[in-house]
């Protein structure tokens, strides 16, 4: 019989799943990076899989870097990432001086607080370096342990090697599925071995067993390869009888192993159960504790027996248990004072590491310490300060564990609710809510209760009773002398009246608060609540004071406040400059779920300014970062305006499929402008296609106060829309009411988009006799950066002048009408621009497909930036890649723009915009 622990050359059963690995290892030496998730329960060969993958790494000449998963370092900020990274710390001077900083400050050195994805790009980036010259595999095993920031950072990476030497592997236990789940990387599940390759490896390790004993550790293995080789090892130790134990099988490994420790000699013992309360001492420290448990010195020997009895091994010049499962039957094997007094003895011993020392003080803490409590809420604030706030949260919730002081308790679990807010983690945040007691807390208490509340269980935005408790909270806020909560509590309540497209007199509500506060009038708080909560009473004088502001750009939150006070407002050029510098702060402070939410803004507002290759790299990376970030909602509203971006392109297909995914979701339910804007594309993409009637009853739902997706301002921004349908189906007359209301709308609310829709549908609408004036009036607006209303402009114009005759004259804007909708990329259109040049007898060539929609989204935006003069490292500072990738995109880009060199970006993509094909 072989004892435990001896290394199997010869892998029974898993030809599948190695031959995976080597494919992955082979894609990664051909720069075709990929990562894989190995994902099973205790004991099925997770280890052994991860292993030969090494193997196979070395014997390639790939280099390998590894970090182990232990339940010790979960609570410490990047403690698997040091661990994986330690022997490239010599070389962080290769990277730029910020992510040099970014990643010192992770690590805990002084410096700014670093954002979660510069941190990910600097590691992406020193990975990539050390795999410039040799294929590199990462490998985390037991990666359902590791910190939660460096699960984060792996995740980052693991979707940004495809063009990279570099491959990665880790291995997680099926009882955490949450763990590595959904972040879009490759899972490989280990499932139990068959009966061939089970009865190979039991040979393998125990060949000489009796045929009947042979079958009884088959059967109660049921395929497990560690069960196959350890239970052997349990009966040769006792009797057959201790099969039949009636214990699942982890248990009954767990079990055995605890008994081989109860076997040790007692200062073996100790020293493995100093190991088991943190598997990351080093040896010295070990000996120290389990001197201090067995009243007398332990020399650095005892730990052979341990190994020799396979419950501990050597591995990579590290001391580690053979299994997890030793690790914890070990652990809960050591009576309850010995692991109270191993934790004392710890703490005292990192003294120099506050992190750990307070975790140990705490895991030694019987009852309420407020001392221990306080080094725990410290060690939170120093995760913040290192950008690791999952960790964070992890002490904080402890804290409140360990305080006696109920308002405390409950401030500290509000605080750690707040910080699973941001990161968007429902669950979490919703658990440490119901933890907290609201009658213990203060006015401020209970205001930051309903802020988290309100993100993560948001409930119905329609629901008027929410508002009326944000309002009265924030009277209560105020009253208690915290005015930035309370103007906040207003800003909640003010964004669910704009979503939800609730009437005036329940946004007065709000704005009656907002006038006991005393904010500045130019405060962005004050102009955005007011915008949000009462555009028809209010709007008129937020527009007359934007255009005058003198704004501090250095405000980023303040300038996406004043953003989306004029997106709101339909005053869409305002709104583009305020949140492109929101975007770019957002961007370089690395807070990509806000970069993710203005980025979906800007796309949405640009569509109708004409930047649409911007549109199309924005809207897809604020896709990408939303579904990073774990904020699904903006997923979907990212996704509403792709789809009218594809509706007035003329990709009706498209557009249907996208728009009527995003009304399917649940996500959209009472949030009325994701639902306008997607039923607004499908109508869109209804005229395209030629179907106006369909698209008349679609768009008219958008003007329905009583449907669905019915919203106030976003339906006069459909007005062009609706016209044209109404137009072209012939149904003029079931229009006349909605163009009245919105005539009497635009009278007292001077929205810039409202007025230009207004104008077009007034002049397209009208009697064929009297539209001259209309068109005249339309016409004289200023459409110098609303290119999209001007070539429909110059369409309909030219339309209506080629049938009052008047041939010649309608050329001219029909021409323009094409070149606009060339230059945009507006296919639908541009096709009825060519109908009514022909019909006037002018013929005009089809457009080509200009090579910028040859691009995908990233390669344009690489383009775009490469043109602007960035390096390739400033670009992937600037997209969240390496330089590597944008060297990749621009060897793509070169060939289908026909350049050779990025000195010649600026031009070709000039070229597109002001010499369109014909």
């Amino acid at each position: 019989m072989l004892e435990p622990g001896v290394s199997q050359q010869v892998i029974h059963g898993r030809d599948g799943e190695l031959a995976a690995i080597e494919r992955l290892l082979l894609d990664a030496r051909a720069n075709r990076g990929a990562a894989l998730v190995v994902r099973g329960h205790a004991g099925i060969g997770k280890t052994v899989l991860l292993t030969a993958a090494r193997r196979y790494a070395t014997e390639a000449g790939m280099a390998v870097l590894a970090t182990n998963g232990a339940e010790a370092e979960s609570a410490l900020p990047f403690a698997g990432l040091h661990q994986l990274l330690a022997p490239l710390l010599d070389n962080l001077r290769s990277l730029t001086p910020h992510l040099e900083q970014t990643l010192r400050s992770a690590f805990g050195r002084q410096g700014a607080r670093p954002d979660l994805f510069t941190i990910g790009l600097a590691v992406l980036e020193l990975l990539g370096d050390r795999a410039a010259g040799t294929p590199l595999l990462i490998l985390a095993e037991d990666a359902h342990w590791l910190d939660p920031e460096t699960l984060d950072v792996l995740v980052f990476v693991a979707r940004r090697i495809t063009v990279e030497p570099i491959a990665a592997v880790m291995a997680a236990r099926a009882q955490y599925p949450h763990v590595l789940a959904g972040t879009g990387i490759g899972q490989l599940h280990l499932g139990e071995l068959g009966d061939d390759a089970a009865r190979r490896v039991l040979h393998d390790c125990a060949p000489d067993l009796p045929a009947g004993l042979r079958e009884r550790i088959l059967a109660e293995a049921a395929g497990n390869p560690l069960a196959l080789v350890e239970l052997p090892w349990c009966v040769a130790a006792g009797t057959p009888d201790d099969l039949a134990e009636s214990l699942p099988l982890n248990e009954r490994l767990e079990s055995a192993f605890a008994d081989r420790f109860a076997q040790l000699p007692a200062a073996t013992r100790a020293v493995v159960a100093a190991f088991s309360a943190d598997t990351s001492c080093a040896l010295p420290v070990l000996l120290a504790a389990a001197g201090t448990l067995t009243g007398a010195a332990v020399a650095a020997d005892s730990v052979q027996p341990a190994i020799d009895a396979g419950l501990l091994e050597i591995y990579s010049r590290r001391l580690r248990f053979r299994h997890p499962l030793v690790r914890s039957a070990v652990y809960r094997r050591v009576d309850d004072f010995a692991r109270l007094t191993i934790h004392a003895v710890l703490a005292d011993a990192f003294a120099g590491d506050p992190d750990r020392r307070a975790w140990h003080r705490s895991a030694a803490t019987l009852g309420p310490d407020e001392d221990v409590s306080a080094d725990l809420e410290a060690a939170a604030g120093r995760a913040l300060e290192r950008g690791a706030p999952g960790v964070a949260i992890t002490d904080l919730d402890r804290a409140a564990e360990l305080t006696g002081a109920a308002a405390r308790r409950s401030s500290l679990l509000l605080r750690a609710a707040e910080i699973a807010a941001q990161l968007h983690d429902r669950d979490t945040a919703v658990h440490l809510v119901g933890k907290a007691d609201p009658a213990q807390g203060d006015a401020a208490d209970r205001g930051r209760l309903a802020l988290v509340s309100d993100v993560v269980e948001p409930g119905d935005v329609r629901d008027t009773g929410r508002i009326d408790a944000l309002c009265d909270l924030a009277v209560a806020a105020h009253a208690a002398g915290d005015t930035d909560l309370a103007a906040a509590l207003c800003w909640r309540a003010a964004s669910r009246c704009w979503w939800a497209s609730l009437p005036s007199d329940i946004g007065g509500r709000i704005t009656a608060v907002l006038d006991k506060l005393g904010l500045a009038a130019s405060d962005p708080r004050t102009l955005a609540i007011a915008a949000y909560a009462q555009p028809d009473v209010l709007g008129a004088g937020v527009l007359r004071q934007l255009p005058s502001l003198v704004p501090d750009r250095t405000d980023i939150d303040g300038m996406c406040l004043l953003g989306g006070a004029a997106l709101v407002l339909g005053d869409f050029v305002t709104a583009s400059s305020f949140l492109g510098t929101a975007a770019a702060g957002y961007r370089s402070q690395g807070r990509a779920a806000l970069l993710a939410r203005s980025l979906s803004s800007t796309g949405f507002i640009r569509l109708w300014l004409g930047r649409w290759p911007a549109v199309r790299a924005d809207l897809q990376e604020a896709e990408t970062l939303a579904e990073e970030t774990g904020d699904h909602f903006w997923v979907v509203a990212a996704r509403a305006s792709q789809a009218l971006h594809q509706a007035m392109c003329g990709n009706s297909g498209a557009a249907f499929q996208l728009a009527d995914a995003v009304l399917a979701s649940p996500l959209v339910v009472g949030v009325r402008f994701a639902a306008a804007a997607a039923q607004h594309a499908r109508g869109v993409a209804a005229n395209a296609a030629g179907r106006h009637d369909e698209a008349l009853d679609t768009l008219s739902r958008v003007f329905d106060p009583d449907d669905a997706r019915f919203h106030l301002d976003m339906s006069g921004w459909a007005l062009p829309d609706l016209a044209d349908a109404a137009v072209r189906s012939g149904r003029q007359d079931a229009v006349e009411a909605i163009i009245g209301r919105a005539t009497r709308r635009a009278s007292r609310f001077p929205s810039p988009m409202l007025h230009r829709s207004l104008a077009y549908a007034n002049a397209v609408l009208a009697p064929e006799d009297d539209a001259g004036p209309a068109f005249e009036d339309a016409l004289a607006m200023d459409l110098s950066v609303w290119p999209v209303h001007r070539a429909r402009l110059d369409l309909a114009y030219g339309a209506w002048l080629r049938r009052r005759k008047r041939i010649l004259e309608s050329r001219v804007p029909l021409r323009s009408a094409r070149d606009g909708f060339d230059v945009l990329g507006a296919a639908a259109w541009g096709r009825l621009a060519r109908e009514e040049l022909r019909a006037a007898g002018e013929e005009s060539a089809g457009r080509a497909l200009p090579s910028r929609e040859q691009l995908t989204a990233q390669e344009l935006q690489t383009a775009m930036l490469a043109a602007a003069g960035l390096s390739n490292r400033e670009i992937g500072q600037r997209l969240f890649v390496s330089h590597r990738t944008v060297s990749s995109h621009l060897y793509r880009v070169y060939p289908k723009l026909g350049v050779t060199g990025r000195s010649q970006l600026r031009a070709a993509l000039d070229a597109l915009a002001q010499h369109p094909p014909r």
